[in-house]
Parts: structure tokens; C-alpha cells; sequence
């Protein structure tokens, strides 16, 4: 929509309630699809429902643009996961405002290609959202660099990129195969982990279950932050520069109060 502006008329099949990785298309996905010109997914094995879905809408002249092209991705912990997980590496990129960039020109050109009649407003668009991003960036890296401690524990692995970018350490994850549950051994392994090296900060999703988290917090002392990998998951992440100047100043802010 930032790209497109009056151009393009946009349908998030997604929210930013559920969950990237088990998410069941609606019936008014299929319609949707079936009218678009273009669809645009993350990739790198994120969206496993999308191929069924774009098949099922049976749309002859619809293009899948994968915004993920291009990208470096870091390895999974575990290569792949029970969910479908590509080998290739971690999905969740986006969280990274640089790889970001990257994504906002592949959805720029394939905008291009599709409508060439307006190239001209698609590029000054697209530029001006570029800038919007590196100012943003450049403020909440500056942010996170004042904030002495920055050892966190995550709940589920989506933070890699966010972790590189924003120079956070994490000591250890919840989840690692999303949508299991972490055995007995694994929690006493966090626990000591979190005590051992004063880990005071838990990263979670509104998406996931609170229960491990708040458990991790009484027997540790640490508190429990809520932050969103997608737009629109909690109230003031409407868009994705909402979204990350969000993340990092309530992770900087709960960093700082331990």
C-alpha cells in the first residue's frame, strides 16, 4: 500500500492475530485470490498454505512474488522444523529493517512490471519508504546500543534477525520446533541458563501460549515482554514501522528495568 498507493487495492489474507506458521485460509482468501493480479509472500518455507491456497483459487494469471529473494538467511537452530520450516533457513527476515528494504523493492518491481503506466509514482513512492525506513532504523539502533544488558530468552525462534540487527543476544528459546511443547529437561536447562548468566528479559507473542513464560518468570525473577512478529498483532503495530519502533523500545525499556 506504501508502494502502491491509489494504484493498488490491498487484502492482507493475515491480520497479525494468528500465527505465520499454522494459519487456515478463509473461504474469502480463495476469493480474494482468485481476483488478484499478484500475490506476495514472505517464503523461505514461512507460508506453507499458500500453495494449496493459489492452487484451489485456480487464478490462470496470477503472479507469487516471494519477497524473501535475495536475502541471507540465517540458519535454523534445528535445520528444519515439524512445521513445514524450509532447511534453507530461518523465515522470519522481515523483523531486520535491512532485509526489509530489500523486500519493499521486489514488491517495488513487481508493481512495475504489472502496471509499467505508472513506474514513475511506484519508484518516488518507493524511495520515500525507504527513507522512512533507514531514519527509523537508525533511531532504534542508536536506542538499543544504550541499553547496557541485552541477554534475552524468546519463546519461539523468530528473533534471529531482529537479534543480529538490533545487537540482542539470545541465550536460549521456549519453542524450538513451533507448536510443541518444551520437555521438563529443556525448562530446567533455561532456567539455569537465565540464573547463571542474569538473563532478566522473556520474550513473547500474544499468539502463543503464556503459561512457559510466566513459569520462566516466577522461577527466575525475569519479566515477561509481549512483542509481535507481525503488523497489527498488538494495539500500536498497525504498520511495520509501528511495529518495530514498538518492539525495540518495549524491549529496551524492559531490559532497562531489570
Amino acid at each position: 500500500q506504501q508502494i502502491g498507493g491509489s494504484y493498488v487495492h490491498v487484502n492482507s489474507l493475515m491480520t497479525g492475530y494468528e500465527s505465520e506458521h499454522t494459519y487456515s485460509p478463509k473461504p474469502s482468501d480463495l476469493v480474494a485470490v482468485r481476483k488478484a493480479r499478484l500475490l506476495f509472500e514472505v517464503g523461505a518455507g514461512l507460508e506453507v498454505w499458500v500453495s494449496s491456497l493459489v492452487k484451489n483459487a485456480g487464478n490462470a494469471g496470477l503472479k507469487v512474488v516471494t519477497t524473501s529473494r535475495g536475502i541471507e538467511l540465517i540458519p535454523d537452530q534445528h535445520d528444519a522444523h515439524d512445521d513445514g520450516h524450509a532447511s534453507s533457513g530461518n523465515p522470519h527476515m522481515w523483523l531486520d529493517p535491512e532485509a526489509a528494504a530489500i523486500m519493499v523493492q521486489t514488491i517495488s518491481d513487481a508493481l512495475i512490471s504489472a502496471d509499467p503506466a505508472h513506474v514513475s509514482e511506484y519508484q518516488i513512492r518507493t524511495q520515500v519508504y525507504l527513507d522512512k525506513l533507514k531514519v527509523t532504523q537508525d533511531f532504534l539502533v542508536e536506542r538499543m546500543q544504550r541499553t547496557p544488558h541485552r541477554l534475552i530468552i524468546v519463546h519461539h525462534p523468530a528473533w534471529p534477525y531482529f537479534a543480529k540487527r538490533f545487537n540482542v543476544q539470545v541465550a536460549g528459546t521456549i519453542l524450538v520446533q513451533p507448536g510443541g511443547e518444551p520437555s521438563p529437561r529443556h525448562l530446567s536447562s533455561l532456567i539455569a541458563t537465565m540464573k547463571r548468566d542474569h538473563v532478566a528479559v522473556v520474550v513473547s507473542e500474544a499468539q502463543l501460549n503464556q503459561k512457559v513464560p510466566q513459569l520462566l518468570a516466577r522461577e527466575t525473577g525475569a519479566r515477561v515482554v509481549m512483542l509481535t512478529t507481525l503488523p497489527g498483532g498488538l494495539p500500536g503495530t498497525e504498520t511495520y514501522l509501528d511495529m518495530l519502533r514498538y518492539n525495540v523500545l518495549q524491549l529496551a525499556q524492559a531490559l532497562e528495568q531489570t
